[in-house]
């Protein structure tokens, strides 16, 4: 079995996505919590040296260091030819889909929720408006890629799944509504047994 490491914080919805993912996979794995909202120079040695850039999520897989939440998704779906990674159909969609998120609603659900939070940085009311709008198109698509599904892969969840759940799981701290199609989605997504809040993906030390 491969060595695997991830390093993460609750308040990241692109280390949720990781995390979701490996539990789904059933992928043994360790997992440390680096604090976001501390200065990057105080964060852990191994974690900077891992990835000096000091964002998370960070995949140590057998001491080889993986960054960015899609690369990592989608280096697991191949890897380990799991969630959409077990066949090259499955494999494209899971790219499609992975990068999709990447670009769109992945984008703006961020900066939505970021807008709300206490403390947050303060977007013009233009820009918000244009962030709103950006989401409901994005839900729009969302709903024509699930289609009649279950999931975004078909009957059972894959990566691309995994990269939406990141941010989606926020829509009510974004200030957004899902669609109904997306909120039964979500609504298998929190049933699924690997799920867990991003507190118990992500525990204090």
């Amino acid at each position: 079995m491969p060595d695997i490491e991830l390093y993460g914080h609750p308040d990241s919805g692109h280390a949720c996505k990781v995390a979701l993912a490996l539990g789904l996979a059933g992928l043994a794995h360790r997992t440390y919590r680096v604090d976001i909202w501390a200065a990057p120079a105080t964060r852990p040695p191994a974690f900077l040296a891992a990835n000096p850039a000091a964002e998370v999520p960070v995949l140590l897989i057998d001491g080889i260091a993986h960054v960015q939440s899609g690369a990592i998704l989608l280096e697991i779906a191949g890897r380990f030819a799991c969630l959409g990674g077990e066949s090259v159909s499955g494999m494209r969609r899971a790219r499609e889909l992975v990068i999709w998120e990447a670009n769109r609603i992945g984008m703006c659900l961020p900066q939505l929720k970021e807008a709300r939070r206490p403390g947050g940085d303060d977007f013009a009311p233009e820009v918000l408006d244009w962030l709103r709008m950006r989401f409901a198109a994005d839900a729009r698509r969302f709903d024509m890629l699930l289609g009649s599904a279950a999931f975004l892969h078909g009957s059972k969840p894959g990566v691309g799944d995994c990269a939406v759940w990141g941010y989606a799981q926020w829509l009510e701290e974004a200030g957004v509504a899902p669609t109904p199609r997306m909120g039964a989605w979500i609504d298998r997504m929190r049933g699924l047994d690997a799920m867990r809040v991003p507190e118990a993906f992500f525990p204090p030390h």
